[in-house]
Parts: C-alpha cells; sequence; structure tokens
C-alpha cells in the first residue's frame, strides 16, 4: 500500500521547529511492509492545506496528517477537512469529557479555547487521545482514507501504535513484507565501495536493492527486499549479508542499523569493557551520545567536561608545565586528559578531545577546526589531530563521530 504524510505548521518552514513527525512515521509504516511515497510539509493555510489532501488524494489511498489541531486561531485544519469531506462541526461529549478528566489530573481548569477541543466533524470518526487534548479523526470518501493527528510528537506516536497503525491493518488487510539489514562500513569512500561492490550489486535478485548512506568516515549499506513470504525474504536477506562479509571482511564494524555511539556501545557491552571521557572542545558531546542508548549505564561511567585549563590540570592531572608549553590544544595535553580521565573514573577505556571549535580563538598555528583527539584502551592509545572546516556546531559533530571511530578502530584490532 502507498501512503503520504502531510506534516503542518509554520514553525517547520521557517526552521524554528525540526520535523521529526514524518520520519518516523515513515519508518513505522516501513515496518508494515507499506511504502511513503511523499512527504509534504506545508504552512497553516487553508487553502495550503486543501491543495495539499487533493494532490495526496490523487496519487495514493492512505494520509497521514499532522498538526493544526490545536486550540489557537492559527490551527486551522480541523475546519478544512469538515469543509473537505463535506460535514459540519458538531459538539463531541465523549471528547468534552475526556478532556475534563485530563484537565483535572494535572490540577489545571479548560478555558473556552481548550473547550472547543471537544468540536469535530461529523463526517470522521473520532479516535480518543489519551495524553492530549486534541482528537485524532479518521475520515474516509470513495475507499480511501485520511487520519489526522495532533503534531506533539509524543501523542502522534501514542495514535499511531495503539490505534492508527491497528486500524489501517484492519481496514486494509496484510501487505508485502518489506526487510531491511543494515551494516556499518569503516576505511572506504562511497565512490570506492561502490567499486568493490559491482559484481555484488549484478548479482542481487530482482526483489532485492541496496543503498549507500554516507556519514563522515563511514557508510552505511542497506540491503531492502520486498516481498509477500516473509521467511523467504529474511533468508536471502541473510545470504545477502554473508556475501558482504566475505567481501568486505574487517571493514564491516557493525551489523545494526544503529548510530556510531550505538555500534561502539555494543563492542563495549560484548567484551565487559567500560569507559568515560574528558572533554574541552565538544562541551560532553561525546557523553551525550554515549549515553542517548538505552542500556549503555552498563559500561559508560562518566565525563569530565575540561573546559578550562584549572579543570584539566586539577581533575585530570595534567601537568601544568605542559599546558604552558604546549597549550591546551596538543598531543601531550590530549594524551594526559585520557590517560587522567582513564585513572580518575577508574575505567578501561577513555576519550579525550581539545580544540578550537570557533568561530574565534584560532590562530596561524592552530586555526579554527584544529581538534587533538586521544583514546585509550588499558595501556594502548592513539591520538589525532583534526582540522575540521565549517561552523562551530559542524567542528563539534565531526569530532564527536571522529573520536568515536578512532575508539572503535582501535578496539577491533585488539
Amino acid at each position: 500500500m502507498k501512503t503520504e504524510i502531510i506534516v503542518i505548521g509554520d514553525e517547520l518552514l521557517i526552521g524554528q521547529v525540526v520535523d521529526t513527525n514524518s520520519a518516523w512515521i515513515a519508518a513505522e509504516l516501513n515496518k508494515q511492509g507499506w511504502e511513503v511515497t511523499h512527504i509534504a510539509t506545508i504552512s497553516d493555510e487553508a487553502n495550503d492545506i486543501n491543495s495539499a489532501i487533493s494532490s495526496a488524494f490523487s496519487r495514493v489511498d492512505v494520509v497521514l496528517m499532522t498538526g493544526g489541531l490545536g486550540p489557537t486561531s492559527d490551527d486551522v485544519t480541523k475546519d478544512v477537512l469538515c469543509r473537505y469531506f463535506g460535514g459540519k462541526m458538531i459538539f463531541d461529549e465523549s471528547v468534552y469529557e475526556q478532556n475534563l478528566r485530563y484537565f483535572a489530573g494535572r490540577g489545571l481548569q479548560m478555558n473556552v479555547s481548550t473547550r472547543r477541543q471537544a468540536e469535530v466533524p461529523d463526517v470522521c470518526t473520532v479516535i480518543p487521545n489519551p495524553v492530549g487534548t486534541a482528537p485524532i479523526m479518521w475520515f474516509e470518501r470513495n475507499e480511501k482514507v485520511l487520519v489526522a493527528m495532533p503534531g506533539v510528537p509524543h501523542e502522534m506516536r501514542v495514535a499511531m501504535k495503539g490505534e492508527v497503525l491497528p486500524r489501517l491493518r484492519s481496514h486494509y488487510g496484510d501487505h508485502d513484507a518489506i526487510l531491511h539489514r543494515t551494516l556499518m562500513v569503516f576505511r572506504n569512500t562511497e565512490s570506492g565501495l561502490s567499486e568493490r561492490l559491482i559484481s555484488f550489486e549484478a548479482s542481487l535478485p530482482q526483489n532485492v536493492k541496496l543503498a549507500y548512506l554516507p556519514i563522515p568516515g563511514v557508510v552505511r549499506l542497506r540491503l531492502t527486499a520486498r516481498g509477500c513470504d516473509e521467511a523467504k525474504l529474511s533468508k536471502t536477506l541473510d545470504e545477502m549479508v554473508q556475501k558482504l562479509h566475505e567481501i568486505l571482511r574487517d571493514d564491516i564494524f557493525c551489523d545494526e542499523d544503529t548510530t556510531l555511539a550505538g555500534a561502539l556501545g555494543k563492542i563495549l557491552k560484548e567484551r565487559n569493557l567500560s569507559i568515560a571521557t574528558a572533554e574541552s572542545c565538544t562541551g560532553g558531546n561525546i557523553a551525550h551520545e554515549i549515553t542517548s542508548i538505552a542500556g549503555s549505564s552498563t559500561y559508560f561511567k562518566g565525563a569530565i567536561v575540561a573546559y578550562s585549563n584549572e579543570v584539566k590540570e586539577h581533575q585530570l592531572q595534567v601537568p601544568a608545565q605542559l599546558l604552558q608549553q604546549h597549550g591546551a590544544v596538543s598531543q601531550p595535553v590530549v594524551e594526559y586528559m585520557a590517560k587522567g580521565v582513564q585513572q580518575v573514573l577508574g575505567v578501561d577505556c577513555a576519550i579525550a578531545t581539545s580544540g578550537i571549535a570557533g568561530p574565534d580563538g584560532g590562530s596561524i598555528e592552530k586555526p579554527v577546526g584544529t581538534v587533538w583527539i586521544a583514546v585509550r584502551c588499558g595501556d594502548s592509545s592513539c591520538v589525532e589531530c583534526a582540522h575540521f572546516g565549517g561552523s562551530r556546531s559542524y567542528i563539534i559533530e565531526r569530532s564527536t563521530q571522529r573520536a568515536m571511530m578512532m575508539l572503535i578502530d582501535m578496539l577491533l584490532k585488539r
């Protein structure tokens, strides 16, 4: 089944808020074997919403929409949908009673604007929203379906998992499966990897596709298979993955679709190793990435954000003489930082960074983007000086990625 997603909100179009809803919805639909053919981000204008719906229904049978269902004057989606499907607004007592309970449970009193959340088109099926006040609305016309959901990510996800996906499965029945396998590869450029895999790609079954998804220093290879026999598809993908391992060997460092932090955590967990970070220019971002992985408490022990020289000296045991002689952004200092956090926090592995993220602070000898990175495991260490261009946030992001890749590389060589 082909579907389209429409996300509504001026805040998305001006970059004030980042749209995460469409990516999450697309991933969930893909798990069901349903293909997303188009994603539209539109304004809160009635004409734009109406045009987007008409355009989507000219291509697909199912449209999923988020946003514009709030109680304020700029939320016009509900009125547009009412007119589009030829209905009139009615007051739904069940929605009203649920919203009263919702407010009472939080010690709040419902105002007039929120009371209007109970007004819904009489041509829709109302689906309760257990975690918010905007009802989910299911519309049907000419065997096509539109589901309008709140734009608040948490509310939308609860609605999708608890109500919308089960109803879609029931309404349309089973569909072809779509299965994926993802491998993470390093030590290869995207173009170089594609040349190594020319024969492999030529041998793929017609229902299996290979995609290249590069991030700095890493290429994710995603195999996608489509068909009606899920067991057969899974076996086919397993065989293709095995062939990739035979071709790429040690260049594959993870067999999961995850982040670098997830891949690093998997290795640490498998080897029963602990880790800590000592960060200057990255300001705790490496620790943030590591702890974003569920279960990271089993291997991550802590971090010292040593932004000043005083913290480097007193908390990480970096000799004052080294700081005076070489400066904070230097090989000996970052080596001591890694060794210091390893000893202070009593861990097996350590990552340390010290650099100039900018936009100020650079010099001819050490321009903005200069970053020293050190990684340790036991008594083994590796140090690298990187030079990243771009904005402050980009330099921090690249430093974070490179630091984790250095430790992954070290651990895989042990």
